[in-house]
């Protein structure tokens, strides 16, 4: 009975929708997270009388013919890449962006990996790192004598040393975008990695034309909206218990037709 394997399908698909919210609503509380949503294709058809085939030798043709649906397949995990909320710390090295793009960060392995977490801080060496203390690229180091830090909207980043009034320039911290952000393939740890659907970086000074702003002090708060998800969760259950229940029907119908005596 095709009903058996159609809703097995279904019940699959639920089992990876509940999987991408329970995901959501684990990082509800982590830095800079993007939602995703799961998304889904039906099957192939199997076509029992095709629509437009003739019917009579009078040329009369079948209107809608019959098509039975084989079920549904995953199709994406699609990344929402929405704003979140800017959240205060009042850490001089916490940064948010506001608007589109991502910090640049120098993985140990050479490669450049990108994140919208800016929870940095500054290692042994006085450079702006990540919490895995992985260096924020262009690199930016404060010196030991600094007692202000300033970074501007522009991300330009001044210090101030006690023997100097006038603040000194430290660096330029600039911000990369893509052209498809959702194609980023995710690495963990709040890092994401260029891929060939996401197109190349561009990078570019933040506030320019295309990018966002920084905010000192602030982090981006995951983008998670807690009511939302417990609500998709809620319809995810229900057509998981809808499509065992077809299951459990079939099943019925089969154990009855087998005891159909002649």
């Amino acid at each position: 009975m095709q009903a058996l394997r159609t809703a097995a399908t279904g019940m699959s698909a639920q089992q990876l929708n509940v999987e991408v919210i329970s995901n959501n609503i684990a990082n509800m509380n982590t830095v800079g997270f993007k939602r995703q949503r799961a998304e889904f294709q039906d099957l192939l058809y199997q076509s029992i009388e095709r629509a437009g085939a003739q019917s009579s030798d009078q040329g009369t043709v079948v209107p809608t013919g019959i098509q039975i649906g084989g079920g549904v397949k995953a199709g994406s995990t699609y990344r929402i890449t929405g704003q979140g909320a800017l959240t205060n710390t009042s850490n001089p090295y916490d940064l948010a962006i506001q608007g589109r793009g991502y910090l640049q960060v120098l993985m140990p392995s050479g490669e450049t990996a990108y994140t919208r977490a800016g929870n940095l801080s500054l290692n042994d060496q006085g450079q702006l790192v990540t919490e895995d203390g992985y260096m924020i690229q262009p690199a930016i180091s404060i010196p030991s004598d600094a007692v202000d830090v300033t970074i501007s909207k522009t991300g330009q980043v001044q210090v101030t040393k006690a023997d100097s009034p006038a603040p000194e320039i430290a660096g330029q911290i600039e911000l990369a975008t893509f052209v498809n952000e959702a194609g980023l393939e995710a690495m963990g740890d709040n890092l994401y990695m260029e891929s060939g659907a996401s197109g190349p970086a561009t990078t570019g000074a933040p506030g320019s034309t295309g990018f966002g702003q920084l905010m000192q002090g602030y982090t981006e708060a995951s983008n998670v909206d807690a009511v939302s998800e417990i609500t998709a969760l809620i319809v995810a259950q229900r057509a998981y218990e809808m499509n065992s229940k077809v299951i459990t029907t079939a099943d019925e119908m089969l154990q009855a037709a087998n005891q159909v005596k002649s």
